[in-house]
């Protein structure tokens, strides 16, 4: 059943309006609005997300909506390895802005673009399951280009919200050896938190000149392409769940997002950050690192930044109703709390991310949900979903929040 949100909207939007939050952030479902990739909206889906941004904005919640959440029509056979697919995103996206540009606050192209390459196409961890690692490069330009393409049409449109992109980010530094040594073979450049490319450690196996010359066909990305990629954002969307250590030598192909034979091959590997205590998905719970990375952009991008959300935070539990009926996430109170609070001391006077304009906090996510590979193996949610009979729980995460943003607003 999953969490059934299509027929119990209604049910779930009086839940938000009772939690206080101010703004929602959800996906439309490409492949419910335009199934074949081309021509009208379909009018099913358009009726659903009519009611749901109508529902919204009476409860007096501002529609944050993503465009494109990881989903493809399915005639789109070879994804975003085909440049064709950036085009189909433009119009996608104009058209979803004539039809909704009136009632929607925020506008976010793409969800992680580094995500959909990096499991999607170089690991085989996520759909569609290529394993193909440097040759996966093609579907960051592409993703990028449909992005660009994605803003012009909504601007074109004439949309009232404001546009952005996010992006996940996990900050990568390197194992430290015994005797308190810094392992330069696993990550050969400056251990800090690099926001614009992914980790590197080395040569692949069996590829002349190491990853150079799958890099250097970036360099030839059209200027036009360039110009396309770079139209100016409103805002820039972070998402963040965890740190990552980096150490030399193949493993046994562990990432955060499960088992890859591909990465089994390279001659580095990913091992756990020690000290820390892990969520039900097994990654570190580490909300320093947020506030560094909210430094780093500051540090890198300077006045050239535009405001950031938090799009996305959160943490998967085993949570359960107990006896006495109430699911006591008090694990994830302790993660919303710290990280919030992380948040905030970092843009604070004197904090590692001063002069950062942070807009506001996503809690990933409203329920538990199917997620994208484990299924229904990992909740996140603030309210219990019961996935045989869809009864809805709030959680202890849930009634925190809620009384959190009560004293906000009497503050």
């Amino acid at each position: 059943m999953t969490a059934d949100h299509i027929n119990r909207v209604s049910e779930d939007v009086a839940l938000m309006s009772a939690l206080g939050i101010d703004a929602y952030r959800f996906s439309l479902g490409w492949t419910r609005l335009q199934p074949g990739g081309s021509g009208p909206l379909d009018p099913a889906g358009v009726a659903f997300y009519d009611r749901l941004l109508d529902e919204l904005l009476a409860a007096g919640i501002s529609p944050f909506v993503t465009i494109t959440h990881w989903d493809l029509p399915v005639d789109y056979t070879d994804g975003w390895l085909d440049r064709e697919t950036a085009y189909r995103l433009g119009e996608f996206a104009g058209l979803v802005g004539e039809r909704f540009g009136d009632r929607v606050d925020a506008w976010v192209t793409v969800n992680e673009p580094a995500t959909v390459t990096l499991n999607g196409y170089a690991l085989g961890l996520h759909a569609p399951g290529e394993a193909l690692l440097f040759d996966a490069l093609p579907t960051v330009h592409h993703q990028l280009l449909g992005h660009g393409l994605a803003v012009r049409a909504l601007r074109a449109a004439g949309v009232r919200g404001e546009i952005g992109i996010t992006n996940v980010h996990s900050p990568c530094s390197r194992r430290t050896r015994p005797g308190g040594r810094v392992d330069d073979r696993a990550v050969r450049r400056d251990p800090q938190p690099d926001l614009r490319r992914p980790c590197a450690a080395g040569p692949l196996p069996g590829r002349p000149g190491g990853a150079r010359a799958d890099v250097r066909r970036l360099r030839g990305v059209p200027d036009a392409d360039l110009t396309t990629m770079s139209e100016p954002i409103d805002f820039y969307g972070l998402n963040y769940y965890q740190p990552l250590v980096v150490a030399a030598g193949a493993g046994s192909g562990e990432s955060p997002d499960g088992t890859s034979e591909a990465m089994a091959g390279l001659p580095f590997r990913l091992e756990q950050l020690s000290g820390h205590e892990t969520t039900g998905f097994g990654w570190p719970i580490a909300p320093e690192y947020l506030g560094l990375l909210l430094g780093e952009l500051r540090d890198r991008y300077g006045d050239a930044l535009p405001p950031v959300y938090i799009t996305e935070s959160g943490a998967s539990f085993p949570d359960e109703p107990g006896a006495d009926g109430i699911v006591h996430d008090s694990r994830r109170v302790s993660y919303l709390g710290d990280h919030i609070g992380a948040a905030l001391a970092a843009v604070s006077p004197g904090g590692v991310a001063e002069g950062i304009d942070l807009r506001g906090y996503f809690v990933w996510s409203l329920l538990d949900n199917w997620e994208w590979a484990a299924g229904f193996t990992q909740r996140f949610g603030l309210v219990h979903v019961d996935f045989a009979t869809g009864a809805r729980t709030p959680k202890m995460s849930y009634r925190w929040l809620q009384a959190a943003l009560r004293n906000r607003h009497r503050s």
